[in-house]
């Protein structure tokens, strides 16, 4: 088994680094052959079957041709649970994970009713659904395939959300009153397009990263309009926003009708996230 994690980490010498060839060596051999990596590394199993040996060859394939591991497998995991994600929606990112955990230290243990605009794959509002007592959680998306994505990801994780499918900017129907909205809309303009991964521009759906340049806060200003019926007194509304983007969006909210509005940075530093109160 050990020639394996060799013949991994060798093939994908030109296309990723070493700590990435080892952990994808790793988690390749764990998927194909049904082991842990602990059994791996003690000769538990010294060999591979023949189809087992041709699915880590598969997917090889897809990783050298630049698709990205979570599309490769079919999952991830994201604030500590399991999911399934498809080329139907962005791959859940660690800076996603600190605006899910500011919501959840924000809320303490009060009973809320959340609703996430455009929520994908569902993470966000699995998430909170998962952390944060007595939550009623809804999640928005114009994809029916992200959807249904979604809904497999709350039965997968044992909670109970109610999904809609709803473009933004079509009229909305008459929907409960909310506690809190998040949303981590598109906010990459086109013209950064040429400056990204292509395993990013290649793979991810364009639908959820891209906005116009001539309209960088399209997604943020219409979400704020639509907060201002949507939330209760006092409602929170959360989001995640581009780095280069956080003075404008909390320009906006001020002339909307948002007060006690915060920016805050990610791990990295970069501006990320911001919360606002409905005044």
């Amino acid at each position: 088994m050990l020639q394996n994690l060799r013949y991994i980490r060798q093939e994908l010498g030109e296309h990723y680094s070493q700590s990435e060839r080892s952990t994808l060596a790793r988690i390749i051999l764990e998927e194909v052959s049904g082991l842990t990596f602990a059994d791996i590394t003690s000769g538990k199993s010294s060999n591979l079957s023949v189809s087992q040996s041709r699915k880590m060859k598969q997917i090889i394939a897809r990783l050298k041709n630049g698709e990205p591991f979570q599309y490769v497998l079919g999952k991830t995991t994201f604030y500590g649970l399991d999911f399934v994600v498809g080329r139907e929606v962005l791959i859940p990112r660690p800076e996603t994970e600190e605006l899910v955990e500011w919501i959840i230290d924000d809320n303490g243990a009060k009973p809320i009713t959340i609703l996430d605009i455009g929520t994908g794959s569902g993470c966000i509002a699995i998430a909170l659904a998962a952390n944060i007592l007595n939550a009623s959680v809804h999640g928005w998306d114009i994809s029916s395939a992200a959807l249904k994505m979604a809904e497999e990801n709350a039965h997968r994780n044992k909670v109970q959300l109610f999904f809609t499918q709803q473009n933004l900017f079509d009229p909305v129907p008459a929907a409960p009153q909310f506690d809190l909205i998040v949303s981590n809309p598109p906010y990459i303009t086109e013209s950064e397009r040429e400056t990204m991964d292509s395993t990013v521009t290649d793979h991810e759906p364009e639908e959820a990263l891209f906005v116009p340049d001539s309209d960088p806060l399209l997604f943020y200003k219409r979400i704020a309009s639509l907060a201002e019926g949507l939330l209760n007194e006092g409602g929170r509304l959360f989001f995640e926003i581009h780095r280069c983007r956080g003075a404008e969006v909390c320009t906006m909210l001020q002339e909307k009708c948002f007060r006690e509005i915060e920016l805050r940075r990610d791990l990295s530093g970069n501006d990320r996230m911001v919360r606002a109160v409905k005044k």
